[in-house]
């Protein structure tokens, strides 16, 4: 494996985000914060528990997942679309680099983008409400392979559009509405029986119920399956990659 290659990459890719940290780390914090003193305040002072837990420390789990499936995919679909909109993608392409080096340069640089606004999140959250993490190993390795595989989708999102407005379609219209309604801001226990249900159908459920379990012990799903899911879902997008790649989709033309 060509080491030096995947650090270049690597570094151009993490130097752009010093350039435009206004936009890359703290417009997100900011929003998130926003987010988090409007639902405390709002819906807190109505729910003042979620099985004993304070309603302003329950959301901090899903408030970080937001930020963190939401980061991943436009931090990695914007490294990739950007050489292949200036057409830079073709001298990488012809250079001495694998798919492999691409993909881990690409992706790696986006997840560790997105883990770090992750813990400053949390480190932020924590000057509002006390926080508890039970189970910290699994609730790094939760935000590493969470943030690994959307930055995976972000990678396939990158490839797939053909515009900027595109690199915001998936993001905007699909993850950030199932993340509202994948039980960031409550727990899916209490909705009515046939909600309940129907939030099972709804991927971002084991995401975020495996990553407050990892805080507080509570979850919606069993921690196992919320494990198997985050693998699954990496190994879908895995498979995509390596498929774009063996066929050039989008890449030769």
């Amino acid at each position: 494996m060509n080491i030096y290659a995947i650090r270049a990459i690597y570094k151009f890719e993490m130097a752009r985000t010093w350039r435009t940290l206004m936009q890359s780390i703290i417009a997100p914090v900011i929003s998130t914060s926003l987010y988090f003193v409007v639902f405390g305040a709002a819906i807190g002072s109505r729910i003042k528990e979620v099985d004993g837990i304070s309603y302003g420390a329950f959301i901090v789990p899903g408030l970080i997942m937001l930020s963190l499936l939401s980061q991943s995919i436009s931090n990695a679909s914007f490294g990739i679309y950007f050489p292949r909109f200036t057409g830079t993608i073709y001298e990488l392409m012809s250079a001495p680099v694998s798919y492999l080096e691409i993909v881990v340069s690409y992706v790696g640089a986006a997840a560790t983008k997105s883990i770090l606004l992750g813990l400053i999140i949390l480190a932020t959250a924590g000057l509002f409400v006390p926080l508890q993490v039970q189970h910290p190993f699994w609730m790094i390795l939760f935000l590493v392979l969470t943030a690994v595989t959307f930055s995976l989708l972000g990678f396939i999102i990158g490839i797939w559009a053909d515009s900027f407005e595109k690199l915001q379609l998936v993001p905007l219209l699909i993850i950030t509405p199932l993340t509202f309604l994948g039980g960031s801001f409550y727990a899916v226990n209490m909705l009515p029986p046939f909600w309940k249900v129907v939030t099972l159908f709804n991927p971002i459920v084991y995401l975020v119920s495996g990553f407050r379990w990892s805080f507080y012990g509570l979850a919606d799903v069993h921690v196992g399956v919320s494990l198997g899911m985050t693998a699954l879902f990496l190994a879908v997008f895995l498979a995509i990659v390596a498929w774009i790649f063996k066929t050039g989709y989008r890449l030769k033309s």
